[in-house]
């Protein structure tokens, strides 16, 4: 054998188990499993199509968030106004149509530029002055939550905009964020068809392009990228924005399945997001973490919300479980970083 041909004493074979253990969210498809099981064991309904419709759905709404809040939190930033973000576009709709005669596709598209106008504004706050996105953002939690309860007060006298639904175009548009698909016995609602397809592209952005790399390179250590050239300020700018895009869809979603805006959608779901975005093995220090990640996180959440419910327990030990859930995947993550040798 040549010395050309000896293998290189330094190098340390990896089987694919220990391959596939690094992986940021094996932790989440594994409790996602198990959480299946548990309730399709204890229930009668969990795994009827109904109930696969049900638990679907409510995993999509809150999914479709994570996964756009899972890929900030890879690039080492938050956004604590996420959630009311959803009642925020869905209220400008609401108002444009309702109240001034907006056509209804324009006052769609007009609340996607303002959403995206939100997260250029809070990308921007955090990269001119250096303040930590937690803060920035939770400010324009506060701002944007007032402006909703204000404004829709004055308008209505309560904090819901009604009878959306009878706005001329109103089922047109629906067919785009309210139908439904019938695959034999399932009914397969709008939200999961978005879900599905956010996290394809969450996750093909992620793997397969440059801005990917990007996205982690800024997460892990910003000062390192720049240096290689890398566009940290229109990378972290371009994360906000898709933030606040995916609080419009789900705004969208949930203002064209009932026909009714409330003032406090969305309020108190941003840490559900974070945390389904941790559970799917997002590291809070950013630089590590997956998109299908926190699609299974949703997941693990939608089936949990609906499988206490099919068994009859108290609707309250859903934090407990969120709780327990939250510290078992940081405990998780933590062990598989160290392992894949990346910073905690």
């Amino acid at each position: 054998m040549t010395e050309r041909e000896k293998p290189d004493e330094r190098a340390v074979a990896t089987s694919h188990l220990t391959t596939v253990m690094r992986r940021p969210e094996i932790g989440a498809v594994i409790a996602a499993v198990a959480v299946l099981v548990f309730f399709a064991l204890n229930t009668t309904t969990f795994l009827t199509p109904a109930g696969i419709s049900t638990w679907l759905e409510s995993s999509a709404t809150i999914g479709i968030m994570a996964v756009a809040v899972a890929l900030l939190m890879i690039g080492g930033h938050f956004d604590l106004s996420a959630g009311v973000m959803t009642g925020t576009t869905a209220l400008f709709v609401g108002i444009l149509a309702g109240t001034y005669g907006v056509n209804l596709w324009l006052a769609v598209i007009l609340a996607l530029v303002l959403a995206l106008a939100i997260g250029a504004a809070n990308g921007a706050i955090v990269l001119r002055t250096g303040l930590p996105s937690f803060i920035v953002t939770l400010a324009t939690f506060f701002i944007l939550q007032g402006i909703n309860l204000a404004v829709t007060k004055l308008l209505t006298g309560t904090v819901a905009l009604q009878g959306i639904d009878k706005i001329s175009g109103f089922f047109t548009v629906r067919q785009l964020f309210g139908s439904t698909l019938h695959l034999g016995p399932f009914a397969i609602k709008a939200p999961v068809i978005w879900f599905i397809v956010v996290t394809a592209i969450a996750t093909w952005v992620l793997q397969r392009t440059r801005v990917g790399n990007h996205i982690f390179a800024v997460g892990g250590d910003r000062s390192a990228a720049r240096a290689v050239g890398v566009r940290d300020i229109r990378t972290i700018m371009a994360l906000f924005m898709t933030t606040s895009a995916a609080g419009w869809l789900v705004g969208m979603l949930a203002l064209f399945k009932v026909g009714t805006a409330q003032a406090t959608t969305g309020v108190g779901q941003e840490f559900i997001y974070i945390i389904c975005a941790v559970v799917g093995g997002c590291m809070l220090t950013g630089g590590f973490g997956s998109a299908i990640g926190a699609a299974f996180g949703a997941l693990i959440y939608g089936m949990t919300y609906q499988g206490i419910v099919y068994a009859g327990w108290d609707n309250n030990w859903l934090k407990t479980f969120l709780g327990i859930m939250l510290l078992a995947a940081v405990l998780v993550n933590w062990s598989v970083a160290r392992r894949a040798g990346v910073r905690s």
